[in-house]
């Protein structure tokens, strides 16, 4: 986990950067060319990263792999490149590349990020495409779906993950997120006053849930709503709360799947 004192740095950092432009989505072209930053979009082959920052001959480098699916404008791309682009202005993670204490590394979109300096630029990406002050006021007094995540999800031009992170992290209804590979739960993330933190099974997802039916018969690429219910997903619940019944939207891909959790 971020430390606080580093987390509301960062917030502020990446935001005041983000609050300078008028445009809903972040120009991060302009952010690089003030900068005097030089990045490519090349093909470094599918599957190896997403962006990497090198401190060379005294001038910092942004790799971006398109090979992975990211161009310049699209939302994996937008995020890939914020996320690099946190390496370069977060002070721990320039001085650590120019000094040599911390080595280039490859970084990857869309999965969870277990090393502290990844979550950290995750973190400030998040932030620097969708800020807080503009975020919470395209929320306010809006009632909570899936559908709610893809709007936002468009006018931000980020992906549906990065806006379920963020809808998680500062939204206006608590949300868990779900991701599985093969039927295995790879991680899970929820906002802090969702009810319950701990799925039934432990790393083998239900059935009881939309995405444990697709593991266990799987079917063509799917994505849809379900209702399902808390006794049947969750650890810990009450008896006096084993009705209670939440909503789960399940997206499919090649055995893969990510699920949005709520209640009504």
């Amino acid at each position: 986990m971020i430390q606080i004192n580093s987390e509301r740095k960062i917030k502020k950092l990446a935001e005041f950067i983000a609050l300078k432009y008028d445009e809903k989505i972040t120009p991060l072209e302009e952010i690089i060319k003030e900068e005097g930053l030089r990045v490519f979009f090349d093909n470094y082959e599918k599957g190896t990263f997403d962006g990497m920052t090198i401190y060379e001959d005294d001038n910092f480098f942004i790799h971006i792999n398109i090979d992975n699916g990211n161009r310049i404008d699209s939302a994996r791309g937008r995020f890939t490149l914020a996320h690099e682009l946190g390496h370069y202005l977060i002070d721990s993670h320039r001085i650590g590349l120019m000094s040599g204490l911390l080595e280039p590394h490859p970084s990857k979109t869309n999965q969870k990020q277990f090393y502290e300096i990844e979550r950290e630029a995750d973190y400030f990406a998040s932030c620097l495409l969708m800020p807080e002050e503009r975020f919470k006021k395209d929320i306010f007094r809006k009632k909570f779906n899936f559908e709610l995540i893809v709007s936002l999800s468009k006018e931000y031009n980020v992906s549906i993950t990065a806006c379920a992170f963020r809808f998680a992290q500062i939204g206006s209804h608590p949300i868990m997120i779900i991701y599985a590979e093969n039927g295995i739960i790879k991680w899970t993330y929820y906002s802090e006053d969702f009810p319950y933190k701990y799925l039934l099974n432990n790393k083998k997802i239900s059935d009881s849930f939309l995405m444990g039916e697709y593991f266990g018969n799987p079917m063509s690429d799917i994505s849809k709503t379900s209702q399902i219910w808390a006794i049947d997903c969750f650890n810990y619940v009450q008896t006096e709360d084993s009705n209670k019944k939440f909503y789960e939207h399940c997206m499919t891909y090649k055995q893969s799947a990510l699920s949005i959790i709520w209640e009504d």
